[in-house]
């Protein structure tokens, strides 16, 4: 594996490891309010490599949306990726640039090092488990989405949506069901004190004990599915969608996934706009399954394409900054 990383290093997480002073302020030096702010973490080494903080056109949307429809909330997005502002332009720039606009919107560097340092995963961090794992950023994300939960609480958000709604009436701990076999961990809320603190940091036990770099969805989602069996009692998940579990709300698929992963090329399909629109009437936000459609660019000039429609109501920002992809 780790031949396989010296080979593709575009897939890897090498430059967590690298110390470097020309990089964004650290998370870990910042005041949060705990409880209130929501997270996103970019966990690939594209910054790096680049040479300077960059953000692709989604992932600006998906911090772009979730600022507008939470106005009283800090939104944080977090690179692990050393690297700093070098505005030259580009696309990418100009992305950073319209974020850097919003109030609440808040960019930061993750010293991993500082960050894991005590906590319940700081041992899968010394013995390079997600370094080496044959998914390297998706399980550091993995980690990282509990952990910064663990220490602020708050909601996690992955990079591949966009918030249609305000998520304040969702509760402070929560999840949502994506299948008849798993909880996702696209979103999470935990709370920061009380039972929330407790659950989440039974996650990052979980985590820190059983940990597998073979597997992809055992660190994410089986976390999340894992512990809210235990805490429902039950075996299966459909015996749990819509369920309160001792304060655990879990729920169920149309509130964020809407289009399950096996249907994403609906996102992507303009005959498909209508049902898309129908279907995530209701929902918190629309989640595109990036693993899936990452290659998948949407010329601006297409109408009626789900995902661009919803794009241009909720990033009008980003959008008016592509070149000509979305």
């Amino acid at each position: 594996m780790k031949v396989y990383y010296w080979a593709k290093p575009e897939k890897g997480v090498f430059c967590h490891y690298i110390e470097s002073k020309d990089s964004l302020p650290d998370i870990s030096d910042a005041s949060i309010k705990e409880g209130q702010a929501i997270f996103f973490h970019e966990t690939s080494c594209s910054s790096y490599m680049k040479g300077k903080i960059s953000v692709t056109a989604r992932q600006a949307c998906a911090v772009e949306s979730t600022a507008r429809m939470n106005p009283d909330r800090e939104i944080y997005l977090l690179y692990a990726s050393p690297g700093n502002y070098i505005f030259e332009n580009t696309e990418s720039d100009r992305f950073l640039k319209e974020l850097m606009e919003y109030p609440n919107i808040n960019i930061y560097h993750v010293d991993m090092n500082r960050y894991l340092k005590g906590s319940p995963v700081e041992d899968l961090w010394k013995k390079e488990k997600m370094r080496y794992s044959q998914y390297a950023q998706s399980h550091t994300s993995d980690v990282l989405r509990f952990l910064t939960l663990w220490k602020y609480g708050g909601i996690y958000l992955d990079l591949d949506v966009i918030i249609t709604k305000n998520l304040d009436d969702l509760g402070t701990d929560f999840s949502g069901v994506e299948s008849a076999t798993s909880v996702a961990a696209g979103i999470l809320g935990f709370n920061a004190t009380g039972k929330g603190h407790d659950y989440v940091t039974s996650c990052l036990q979980d985590l820190q004990n059983t940990f597998k770099g073979h597997d992809w969805g055992w660190n994410g989602p089986g976390t999340i599915t894992r512990l809210l069996k235990k805490l429902c009692g039950v075996t299966k998940v459909n015996d749990m969608v819509g369920k309160t579990c001792q304060g655990f709300k879990i729920y169920p698929p149309d509130e964020f996934y809407a289009i399950p992963y096996w249907n994403w090329k609906l996102f992507f399909e303009p005959e498909a706009l209508d049902s898309v629109m129908e279907l995530t009437n209701s929902s918190h936000l629309i989640h595109v399954w990036n693993k899936f459609s990452i290659t998948t660019k949407i010329p601006l000039n297409v109408k009626g394409v789900p995902y661009l429609e919803q794009a241009k109501q909720y990033c009008p920002h980003i959008i008016r900054q592509c070149d000509k992809y979305f």
